[in-house]
């Protein structure tokens, strides 16, 4: 059997019951929002979080591991994008450094 794709793979246990109470509800936010018992923004908030973290896992523009990990955060909420992006430059700043420069 084939493992299932990216994308599920980086759903926590959360993100994968509220999927299926989103399916289960027709995909009602309303609905949702009531079952949850808080706001329809705060729901809706929960959802754009876990479309972030859907295209983060699927998104070719990353390079590398650590550049996925740290989008997957920062969409979790875990990381400030600011604070993401800095780090990912200091991962690639350090990655220069410790490779033997090419042009000498």
């Amino acid at each position: 059997m084939n493992s299932p794709p990216l994308w599920i793979r980086v759903l926590s246990e959360d993100d994968l019951n509220f999927v299926k109470r989103f399916v289960m509800s027709s995909g009602s936010l309303k609905t949702m929002a009531e079952d949850y018992g808080i706001s329809y923004p705060t729901i809706r908030k929960k959802l754009d979080r876990l479309i972030q973290k859907v295209a983060a896992a699927e998104d070719p523009s990353f390079a590398d591991a650590l550049e996925r990990l740290v989008g997957l955060l920062v969409a979790d909420g875990v990381l400030q994008s600011g604070t993401g992006r800095t780090l990912v430059q200091a991962h690639y700043q350090a990655m220069r450094e410790e490779s033997p420069d090419e042009s000498s």
